[in-house]
């Protein structure tokens, strides 16, 4: 195997990007660049190697505990990994998606579905339904103590936003709301009325379904 040293520069990840641009670059090479390093004994090319058959037996559930159970991959450049991947995720997702219905919801927070946690995320949408960003607000049990709707709000008011769309998940399994749930939905009704900032919908999923409180005649915007 050869070090990275050993490789003529015209070959090299970084050379070969500054020549020839990103799109130059195999998915090996790409992870080469992003590493920058290997350890002694494993070459950069033997990790990203590693990394690389990881990603394509499961990407989806590609996180940092995972990544650091491959032999020359420390938490910094797992971080490093999983922020390129998150980065180009919101920046891919913010191009040309126009959220119509629950379908379109779905479609892009399907990760959600099996979650072992709750993740109550935010969708911001401009008059035209465009999604503007997609965040996630906070991990953990959804309770008044923890959605805070001055920060969730904060976010919209930054984008501009028109509109705004919920998303929270049941690990349970059960996508019917608690009484928590449909407390801080009204509350988040509220005070979006308040802003110019309309709730367009609160959708709850878990791998057997999902609940749409907009579908279900659940928000009261008179």
């Amino acid at each position: 195997m050869k070090k990275i040293k050993s490789i003529p520069n015209f070959d090299r990840p970084r050379e070969k990007m500054e020549k020839k641009g990103a799109k130059a670059l195999s998915d090996l090479e790409l992870l080469a660049v992003l590493l920058g390093s290997g350890i002694k004994g494993k070459d950069v090319f033997e990790v990203a190697r590693d990394i690389l058959k990881l990603t394509q037996e499961d990407f989806n559930n590609l996180n940092l505990d995972n990544l650091k159970n491959i032999e020359g991959v420390g938490l910094a450049k797992a971080c490093q990994i999983m922020a390129a991947i998150e980065f180009s995720k919101r920046f891919l997702l913010k191009e040309g998606i126009k959220i119509k219905n629950v379908d379109d919801v779905l479609k892009i927070t399907e990760e959600l579905k099996d979650k072992k946690q709750e993740y109550f995320l935010s969708l911001t949408l401009d008059g035209a339904s465009n999604l503007i960003q997609k965040r996630t607000v906070f991990i953990g049990t959804l309770n008044h103590s923890i959605v805070h709707p001055r920060e969730i709000f904060a976010d919209a008011i930054s984008d501009r936003a028109a509109g705004i769309i919920f998303v929270h998940n049941h690990p349970s399994g059960d996508s019917e709301p608690s009484k928590q749930d449909i407390e801080i939905t009204k509350r988040l009704v509220e005070i979006g009325k308040m802003l110019g900032i309309e709730v367009i919908d609160h959708i709850i999923i878990s791998k057997n379904g999902y609940y749409s409180f907009q579908a279900e005649g659940m928000l009261k915007k008179e």
